[in-house]
């Protein structure tokens, strides 16, 4: 592990889709004063441009071969983690269920997922500290993090959530949500799991800032001993 000796201290925000990860993890970004990334984004980002590349869905070291393709990039910024492909931002294309979809299908292949883990973990030793959210930050990207969060919420209010971002229709939604969510915890490579010693928040009737707050006083302690 020769690149935790290069890491800045890092805070996971791990859970299922529309929990709030990217929202608490913005706003905790901010409040803290470094960079957020999520590690969805590199997964999501590979889906699109294998989408748009017509790449084997099935073919898992095309798929790997794909990762370091330079025709797309993640990008760090305050808002979001934005994905580039061909020099334009994709970002919004990317936030699709479908793309999400694929992104969760191609996620199981251990070749993807060792491809994109350098990456990942790149964000972290190129900067001080950092807050990383997604699936599995806190149990495999970052194991060795100074402070793990896990979100949850129930599946009606996750719905909800994305219908109202998307503008789609919440029971389409709830049905794909929940067959994300099985075959991201079933998997057998890094399944989504709560981390050990992880701060565990449902966020179903907790405000923003109330779920900000909870993670900031869990994590900030943490990373200053």
């Amino acid at each position: 592990m020769k690149w935790v000796e290069k890491m800045g201290y890092v805070i996971t925000i791990d859970g299922p889709a529309a929990s709030g990860k990217s929202s608490v993890s913005r706003e905790l970004s901010k409040k803290l004063g470094i960079p957020w990334v999520s590690t969805g984004a590199f997964y999501r980002g590979l889906a699109y441009v294998a989408q748009q590349m017509k790449t084997d869905l099935d073919n898992p070291i095309a798929l790997s071969e794909l990762c370091f393709s330079k025709t797309w990039k993640i990008v760090m910024t305050t808002e979001k983690t934005q994905v580039w492909f061909d020099g334009v931002d994709v970002t919004d294309k990317t936030s699709h269920e479908d793309v999400g979809n694929i992104a969760s299908k191609i996620s199981h292949f251990p070749e993807v997922r060792q491809s994109l883990l350098d990456h990942q973990r790149n964000c972290a030793v190129e900067n001080q500290g950092l807050i990383a959210e997604g699936r599995d930050c806190g149990t495999v990207v970052f194991p060795l993090a100074e402070a793990k969060i896990y979100l949850t919420a129930r599946s009606e209010d996750r719905a909800s959530r994305r219908a109202q971002e998307l503008g789609l229709d919440k029971d389409v939604l709830k049905a794909q949500q929940k067959q994300r969510d099985i075959q991201d915890s079933t998997r057998k490579v890094a399944p989504m799991q709560v981390p050990a010693e992880a701060l565990v928040v449902d966020t179903s009737e907790l405000t923003l800032e109330q779920v900000v707050q909870k993670a900031y006083d869990f994590s900030w302690p943490k990373v200053q001993r």
